[in-house]
C-alpha cells in the first residue's frame, strides 16, 4: 500500500500488488519478489501460473547461469515472475557463499549514490506536502508529462534547491516544444530527463538527444539486454529495472554493456518492498544514478534491508541481497 497516490502522465494508483517467494536449499532460504504494476501486464495469477511450471529441484543453486537460462526458456515474457526467481536465487547463493552480492561483483559500497525520491503528479497542496516529507533527500525525481509541468517545477523550486531529475513517462509529443522545456529545466537545476517522448518516436527522440543540454534516459524504450544496443545513439543513458529485465543476472550484463557503449546508467525500481530494492541496490555502486525509493513509498514493507541515511544508499554486509523478514 502506497503512502500517497502514485500518479504518472497517463495513470494513477494507490496500491501495487507483489508476489513474494522463497527458495530453500540445505537449510538456507533465499527471498525473491515480483512487483506487478499494471503496465507490466502481469498479475499474481500469471506469476503463480509461471512459477508452477518450474522444476528447480533438478538443479544445484551454484549453477546460476544454467538455472536462469532454464527459467527464461520456460515461457516468453513473465519478466517480473522470472525476476522473483532470479532475486531469490541470488539471495540463496550469496548466503551459501556468505557474501553480499556487491562484494561478489567487487563493487565498493562507499560508492553507492544518493537515491532520488519521487514526487508524483498531484495537486499543488499535495505536491508541497510531498516535498516537505522528502526533506532528507539530496535529489528529487519529479513526474511530468501533463499540462502543468512548469507549475510542478516552480512549486518544488519555491521550497527546495536540491537537484532535480524529471520523468516524463512518454508524455511529450512535440520534439521542439520538448527541447524548449528541457532548456528551461536545465536552468531550474534539473540534471537529466527520463523518457521524454513515446518509445516509438525513435527519430524524434534521437534528434532531441542530439540537441538536448541534459542527458536523456530510456525507460519505457528499454527492457532487456538486447534493447541496450537499440537505444544507443537514441538516448544518453538507460534505466535498468529488475522487474523488466528478469533480475540481477541480466541487469548486471546490461550495466556492463551500457558502460562499454558510454551510456549513462540509472538503477531504478517499481514500487517494491525492501526485498527487490535491496537486490537492485547491490548494483548501485557501479551506476551513475539510483532511483531506489520504491520501499520508501509504501506503508507495509515486510523486509528490512538496504537503508537510506541522509539521502544516501547504505549497503549492509548481510550475505546475499542483504534482507531479513520483519517477522
Amino acid at each position: 500500500m502506497l503512502n500517497h497516490a502514485f500518479t504518472l502522465a497517463a495513470s494513477s494508483r494507490t496500491t501495487t500488488p507483489v508476489m513474494l517467494i522463497e527458495l530453500e536449499y540445505d537449510g538456507l532460504i533465499g527471498y525473491g519478489e515480483a512487483s506487478l504494476p499494471p503496465y507490466l501486464g502481469e498479475s499474481a495469477e500469471t506469476v503463480a501460473r509461471f512459477l508452477s511450471r518450474l522444476q528447480l529441484n533438478q538443479f544445484n543453486p551454484i549453477h546460476l547461469e544454467k538455472i536462469l537460462d532454464y527459467v527464461d526458456g520456460v515461457a516468453p515474457g513473465n519478466c517480473a515472475a522470472k525476476a522473483s526467481v532470479d532475486i531469490a536465487l541470488h539471495d540463496l547463493l550469496g548466503k551459501m557463499m556468505n557474501t553480499p552480492w556487491h562484494s561478489v561483483w567487487k563493487y565498493d559500497p562507499a560508492k553507492a549514490p544518493s537515491t532520488s525520491f519521487t514526487i508524483g503528479l498531484d495537486n499543488i497542496a499535495v505536491v508541497r506536502q510531498k516535498v516537505k516529507e522528502a526533506a532528507a533527500y539530496k535529489i528529487l525525481k519529479v513526474k511530468l508529462g501533463r499540462d502543468n509541468d512548469r507549475e510542478m517545477i516552480e512549486t518544488i523550486r519555491s521550497m527546495t534547491d536540491v537537484p532535480l531529475c524529471v520523468d516524463v513517462n512518454q508524455g511529450w509529443s512535440d520534439r521542439k516544444q520538448a527541447l524548449d522545456l528541457i532548456f528551461w529545466l536545465k536552468e531550474q537545476g534539473v540534471v537529466f530527463v527520463e523518457q521524454p517522448m513515446p518509445k516509438t518516436a525513435v527519430d524524434d527522440m534521437a534528434w532531441l538527444t542530439q540537441h538536448s543540454p541534459l542527458p536523456t534516459i530510456a525507460d519505457e524504450a528499454l527492457q532487456r539486454l538486447d534493447d541496450v544496443k537499440k537505444v544507443h545513439g537514441v538516448y544518453s543513458g538507460i534505466n535498468i529495472k529488475l522487474m523488466k529485465c528478469t533480475g540481477l543476472y541480466e541487469a548486471h550484463k546490461m550495466l556492463s554493456l551500457a558502460k562499454a557503449l558510454d551510456l549513462k546508467v540509472m538503477v531504478g525500481c517499481m514500487t517494491e518492498t525492501s526485498c527487490a530494492i535491496s537486490a537492485a541496490a547491490q548494483l548501485s555502486p557501479a551506476a551513475d544514478w539510483a532511483d531506489l525509493d520504491g520501499n520508501l513509498l509504501i506503508a507495509n514493507d515486510p523486509f528490512e534491508g538496504v537503508q537510506v541515511i541522509d539521502g544516501k544508499i547504505v549497503l549492509n554486509n548481510h550475505p546475499g541481497i542483504g534482507v531479513k523478514p520483519r517477522c
